[in-house]
């Protein structure tokens, strides 16, 4: 089962998702306008969802593409998932 995302903040690029205890999000930054300052794209991170660990980043830099971050999160997803039952 792939994760649902949904938009978090209206005004701003922000989407979540949870599963399984996970919590993962995508933001869009770029290097000017409002929202968050970075290189232009999407970033994907995740994080454990009853602890107050901070966020992990997924990939190294940024991903062009919604989809290719949403795909990311989703193999990262299985990988938790299945490190989870080890």
């Amino acid at each position: 089962m792939s994760l649902q995302f949904h938009r978090a903040v209206d005004d701003m690029e922000i989407w979540s998702a949870t599963g399984d205890g996970f919590s993962f999000v995508i933001t869009y930054e770029s290097p000017a306008g409002s929202g968050f300052h970075g290189l232009a794209g999407y970033v994907a991170s995740w994080r454990p969802l009853y602890r107050s660990n901070g966020a992990i980043k997924i990939g190294g830099l940024t991903f062009a593409t919604f989809t290719e971050a949403e795909e990311a999160c989703n193999t990262m997803f299985e990988h938790l998932k299945g490190s989870a039952l080890e």
